[in-house]
């Protein structure tokens, strides 16, 4: 294995104790562009830092989840990860939480801890917490999630490991005609048959939302604009709120009757208005033109 293919991009070792919060952690990094392999034996990290260093840079970013579920395997993470540093930007981050907020954990989701056999939800606790020692040593970070919910670890690791350039949310905004029925996914509706129809106009009819001639027609009636204004200043607070509650993903859904005309124009100008938000990607969709 070259040292280039072994240096190339960025690689997360994410492990700590059962029930501190791992699989959250994994999420968020997941809805944030890395590519997350879940409970891999550590003899694996190698091979998939291989694979990593073969793709031309199509897996920036590579995070391992690595805990006691591999049994006697993960004997030997401490020392793999170790052997690894010397030829890879590799850092540990180690979960963590108080014996008596996992054993609540535990006893809310009804699951025995994967270390209990037969004793008792602490004696696995605290057979764990003796094969984790060493890695937890060596860790770089190390969050103790005694005090946090679902949502603020999410932000936590969606803070220390996002790039500037990562979206910390993504919206789709989607035209479509209300003739053809609401979209199932859209988070947020409007409804643009407010507006006068380019339809009934022989000169518009045949045209589309595209054209820059409906486009002036539809942004020229009275209070066209005067949504535009007040949706963006409404939407915004909503796409923030969005953000802090780790939702990573909404859909605006803009309908007039046909999904051809005033929702494609409208779409278009909420498209542009949100682009260049901080911490927001858009992507635009018409759902229903050309059906006609």
């Amino acid at each position: 294995m070259s040292t280039n293919s072994e240096t190339r991009g960025e690689v997360l070792v994410v492990t700590g104790m059962s029930g501190a919060g791992r699989s959250t952690a994994a999420n968020a990094l997941e809805d944030r562009g890395w590519y997350v392999v879940d409970n891999l034996p550590p003899q694996m990290m190698r091979p998939l830092l291989e694979l990593a260093g073969r793709v031309d840079g199509q897996l920036p970013r590579v995070a391992a989840v690595v805990d006691v579920r591999g049994g006697e395997l993960f004997a030997d993470l401490a020392q793999i990860v170790w052997q690894l540093r010397e030829a890879n930007n590799l850092r540990i981050i180690f979960l963590d939480a108080s014996d008596e907020q996992l054993v609540r954990r535990f006893e809310q989701v009804r699951r025995p801890h994967p270390l209990q056999g037969d004793g008792t939800l602490l004696d696995g606790i605290r057979e764990e917490r003796r094969q984790v020692q060493g890695i937890r040593e060596r860790s770089d970070i190390t969050i103790d999630t005694t005090h946090l919910n679902v949502h603020q670890l999410a932000n936590r690791i969606a803070e220390m490991f996002e790039g500037d350039d990562t979206p910390r949310h993504r919206v789709t905004i989607m035209s479509f005609g209300f003739k053809y029925g609401l979209p199932a996914d859209a988070d947020l509706v409007a409804d643009m048959r407010f507006l006068p129809n380019p339809f009934w106009n022989d000169d518009l009819r045949a045209l589309t939302g595209e054209d820059a001639r409906v486009r002036e027609y539809v942004l020229a009636q009275e209070g066209a604009t005067e949504f535009l204004d007040a949706y963006m200043a409404a939407i915004r607070p909503i796409l923030a709120g969005y953000q802090r509650e780790n939702k990573s993903h909404s859909t605006i859904a803009i309908g007039c009757t046909g999904g051809k005309h005033r929702s494609v124009v409208m779409v278009r100008e909420l498209g542009d208005r949100l682009r260049g938000d901080p911490g927001i990607q858009v992507s635009v969709k018409h759902r229903d033109l050309g059906r006609e």
